[in-house]
């Protein structure tokens, strides 16, 4: 069963990933600054006050977090369920041969282990972030959390391997059926535009560990 603590932990946890406080949170998403606030959880009675369906697909929206982000973060707040160990190699490892098979799963003995809550996606990796060419988004020794079969759609941040072994973290301007365009983390670096048939895979972003 979904509790108060678990939504509320939640939104506090993403509002961290995006180094804002509950409040700057709110103002991002267009609600009144104090709308997250800690006194606003509790009515002065005693009844738990629940955040709107609305106000949080308002957060998701500011954010460019997707739904199965913030479930994500429902897990990590409190978790339930097994403890699962996923593949872990750093990000500029991940366009060397022998780490992937050719649908882009996780293969090989070259891999950390590291302990995450249980997901039902079985062929889900994660990839350590070294250097600064993704922030603010991502910093040095950020780990995320990657889904090679997750449905991709606009906004996604994603991981792609090109043909060549290119590896880099974008997120989705617009997807077609045969080209994907990207939008730089960093503004810093420039958007890309491919075709699909010259990448190796393109996968989700589901999750950042900071």
């Amino acid at each position: 069963m979904l509790t108060h603590k678990q939504v509320w932990t939640a939104l506090d946890a993403l509002a961290a990933r995006y180094d804002m406080s509950a409040s700057g949170l709110a103002k991002a998403a267009g609600l009144d600054p104090t709308t997250f606030n800690k006194s606003k959880r509790v009515a002065a009675n005693g009844k738990q006050r629940w955040p709107s369906t609305e106000s949080v697909s308002k957060v998701l929206n500011a954010t460019g977090a997707s739904i199965e982000d913030f479930t994500a973060l429902l897990v990590g707040a409190e978790p339930h369920g097994e403890t699962r160990y996923i593949p872990l190699i750093g990000l500029a490892e991940a366009g060397s041969k022998g780490y992937f098979d050719d649908s882009g799963f996780p293969i090989g003995g070259g891999w950390d282990q590291i302990a995450f809550p249980d997901l039902a996606e079985e062929h889900a990796y994660a990839l350590e972030i070294s250097g600064e060419s993704m922030m603010p988004i991502y910093r040095d020794g950020d780990r995320i959390i990657v889904s090679p079969t997750g449905n991709l759609r606009r906004g996604d941040r994603v991981v792609l391997k090109t043909q060549s072994g290119e590896v880099m973290v974008k997120q989705i301007a617009r997807l077609t059926a045969t080209r994907v365009e990207l939008k730089s983390l960093n503004s810093e670096y420039e958007d890309r535009t491919f075709e699909l048939n010259e990448l190796a895979f393109i996968h989700r972003v589901i999750w950042t560990s900071q």
